[in-house]
């Protein structure tokens, strides 16, 4: 009788199981109870901070899942979040982080929509399909979590936790988009219609011819060593940039180009803390493009000098082989938080112009221009006022 007393006590102070725990229990039980190829319906939650200027005012997840592959599940999130504008401004960009597992490589994503001009009390819809990672024994619930990272209004500020470093990828995306519709709209008032859809097919052109190679970028050494030379970088010097790049020099092997090593002047009067050199390779057919767009965190006081490296690899087709690479100056980020672009006329480089993607602002207006017409593009211009 006493020891039955003592279990009963027991089993009613014993700590009852946290959800968190349930859910974790019931995916492995899931997992040991199917086999590989297995699929389950996805648990999600969207986080949206009380205080935040936008709320969610619906999400749509049908199509999502997961479906088991070895010892982890591969997830298909594909969603439609609709979200208000619940302050004073106007949304001009929003980015959202897609979350399966934080520390596996592929559990995480991320969502942007650039280019948005949401007044106050309107709502717009943040569409994504992405594919993610997850461990099976991951000891979190829900499967999929949609945070905010961040959101830019109007009059550039920025409200977020910004994780992703979103504030400055949008605000590249939204002084690319004035800069680009200022300069439609002043082509529309110096040459007219014809002007403007003249440039609009130059696009879409452009866009058509530009070279597009495979390449993948690594960090850390390159796996072809042999015969691997110094090649020097030619730079395109755009007369406004800021900074200045003075030598530079990378590896090259065959088909792989690595730890580019830049020497850099800060022109200005101010202190550059970032700054993102697009890096333009040639071929043994003498073909330019594109390779990748180097970031680099740095402290640089007004008109000084400094050399930054980059442990990155870059691996191109086995048939190509590198023979020239081109450096210019893509963005830089003062210490006060703006920022310099290339101009328009920057842009008119003619190697620029061959192997530049225009912005996404030129990419929708060039799309609008291919599904409703010039005149839809005027009234798009006209709708904007910067």
């Amino acid at each position: 009788m006493r020891n039955s007393l003592i279990l009963l006590m027991l089993c009613a102070f014993a700590p009852a199981a946290r959800p968190q725990q349930q859910a974790f229990a019931q995916q492995q039980a899931f997992a040991q109870q199917q086999g590989p190829g297995s699929s389950q319906t996805l648990a999600h939650r969207t986080d949206i901070p009380h205080d935040s200027p936008v709320t969610l005012a619906g999400d749509e997840w049908g199509g999502s899942g997961a479906t088991i592959r070895g010892g982890a599940y591969a997830i298909d999130v594909k969603l439609a979040l609709s979200l208000r504008n619940s302050s004073q401004r106007r949304v001009r960009g929003v980015t959202l982080t897609v979350m399966a597992q934080e520390a596996t490589p592929g559990g995480k994503g991320s969502l942007s929509v650039p280019s948005l001009d949401v007044a106050p009390g309107e709502t717009f819809t943040v569409r994504g399909d992405l594919h993610l990672l997850r461990p099976i024994g991951a000891e979190s619930s829900p499967m999929v979590e949609v945070s905010l990272d961040g959101i830019l209004f109007d009059d550039l500020t920025f409200y977020g936790p910004n994780k992703l470093l979103s504030r400055r990828t949008m605000m590249v995306w939204e002084l690319e988009a004035r800069r680009d519709r200022q300069y439609f709209r002043s082509l529309l008032e110096q040459s007219g219609r014809q002007g403007l859809q003249k440039a609009m097919l130059a696009s879409l052109t452009r866009d058509a011819d530009r070279p597009q190679f495979g390449v993948q970028m690594v960090r850390g050494r390159a796996t072809n060593t042999d015969g691997e030379k110094d090649v020097r970088f030619a730079f395109l010097h755009l007369p406004d940039a800021p900074v200045e790049p003075m030598d530079g020099v990378a590896r090259v092997a065959g088909n792989e180009a690595r730890a580019p090593k830049l020497v850099v002047r800060n022109r200005s009067g101010r202190v550059v803390r970032h700054l993102e050199m697009g890096w333009i390779v040639r071929d043994q057919q003498g073909r330019e493009f594109l390779a990748a767009s180097l970031p680099y965190e740095m402290r640089l006081p007004p008109r000084s000098s400094a050399q930054i490296l980059q442990d990155a690899s870059l691996r191109f087709d086995p048939r190509t082989s590198l023979e020239g690479m081109t450096g210019y100056v893509a963005t830089v980020e003062f210490m006060d938080g703006s920022l310099w672009i290339p101009s328009r006329a920057d842009l008119d480089d003619p190697t620029l112009r061959r192997v530049v993607s225009p912005s996404p602002e030129e990419q929708r207006l060039v799309q609008i221009y291919r599904k409703r017409g010039l005149n839809a593009v005027m009234d798009e211009l006209k709708r904007f006022t910067n």
